[in-house]
């Protein structure tokens, strides 16, 4: 993973401070002694001009990465071997200042909850509303979120928190997909429908959802818990006119199905991430588990 940024501007290094044949006769022996440690991972911060003007530091470097897994912050800087870490195949790279890049949310809320017997999204659930789980685990990720709902109380949940919200009563979940969507259209470049009903999912995990999209663009993105996929899921933008056009009934899934060869997966790390709620009884047994901590 390489992460590059321009945060860290006053920071110098003792590195940075050393002569150039310092540099060489220090700089470059460090990524030597970390090729030989029993470590699987190495971190290096950061990599910059200093470093990038010293041919025997940048040799070792791509030695080490030959080695070892390799988190490293880089300038962003057009100089030549920077460059050429970020291009990279087996490079994930994350700029710091826009992570994500412009992903939109489409919070899906406008079930009937039939089997449920109410309006489950407001049901208690570890002392707050279900959908605020959904809330809360889509955060300060993407560029536009919006709920779409046909209950009330749901809107005003949401009001009361500033967060954009689609009332309707149309009936099909083609329709929550294409309100939602048409609503945050065109600001946004991949688009993730998130169920509001699966109250254990984790920020970590919508993160490294919109991540890995940003990261292979012309993916979908969906979770998974070891062979088993589920929700939520990340369209990338040449999706979003069959999204738009959906057939009356049918939901993301009809895209899925389209184009297996374009669906990646972002790992969970416990499967009641993926379950949703359902009934009462799902609302027990959920509540009853517990997941690695953030």
């Amino acid at each position: 993973m390489i992460l590059t940024g321009a945060r860290k501007s006053g920071k110098t290094t003792l590195l940075s401070r050393l002569s150039p044949a310092g540099f060489r006769l220090l700089g470059a022996a460090s990524p030597r002694q970390c090729a030989e440690t029993d470590s699987e991972w190495i971190s290096i911060d950061e990599i910059g001009y200093p470093e990038t003007v010293c041919p025997e530091y940048c040799d070792e470097i791509l030695r080490l990465m030959e080695k070892k897994r390799l988190i490293a912050v880089v300038r962003t800087q057009t100089l030549p071997f920077l460059e050429e870490l970020c291009r990279r195949d087996d490079v994930f790279l994350v700029d710091l200042d826009s992570p994500f890049g412009n992903p939109g949310c489409v919070i899906m809320a406008s079930g009937l909850g039939r089997r449920f017997g109410d309006n489950k999204l407001m049901a208690d659930f570890r002392g707050k509303p279900l959908l605020q789980w959904t809330l809360d685990a889509t955060e300060s990720i993407f560029r536009l979120r919006i709920v779409v709902t046909r209950h009330a109380a749901v809107r005003e949940l949401c009001r009361r928190q500033n967060i954009d919200v689609i009332f309707h009563d149309l009936p099909y979940r083609s329709d929550t997909v294409r309100l939602g969507l048409q609503a945050i259209l065109p600001d946004i470049d991949s688009c993730m429908f998130c169920p509001g009903d699966q109250p254990l999912l984790r920020w970590d995990t919508v993160a490294s959802l919109a991540l890995s999209a940003f990261h292979e663009k012309e993916g979908i993105w969906r979770t998974a818990f070891e062979d088993a996929v589920g929700s939520p899921v990340l369209f990338p933008a040449w999706a979003f006119p069959e999204l738009l056009t959906l057939p009356e009934g049918k939901g993301g899934g009809f895209v899925l199905k389209k184009y297996p060869g374009q669906v990646h997966t972002t790992p969970v790390r416990d499967k009641y991430e993926l379950m949703d709620i359902d009934t009462p009884e799902d609302l027990t047994f959920l509540a009853e588990q517990s997941l690695p901590a953030q």
